[in-house]
């Protein structure tokens, strides 16, 4: 997911500050608004075949 549509999915929910924020943590504000762990990039080998964010966390 590009950057434009993360920030655009963050104002959706309300994130605060979401444009002054990196993509790391822009992430993480995201997945604590939808309910989740706000685990990006912090798990070396996450099992959450499903997550969103896989392909940009675990590369």
């Amino acid at each position: 997911m590009i950057l434009k549509e993360i920030k655009d999915k963050a104002k959706d929910l309300g994130v605060r500050n979401y444009s002054k924020l990196a993509k790391p943590d822009l992430i993480r504000a995201i997945q604590e608004k939808e309910g989740n762990a706000p685990c990006f990039q912090s798990i070396y080998d996450c099992w959450q075949f499903d997550c969103l964010w896989r392909p940009d966390c675990q590369g």
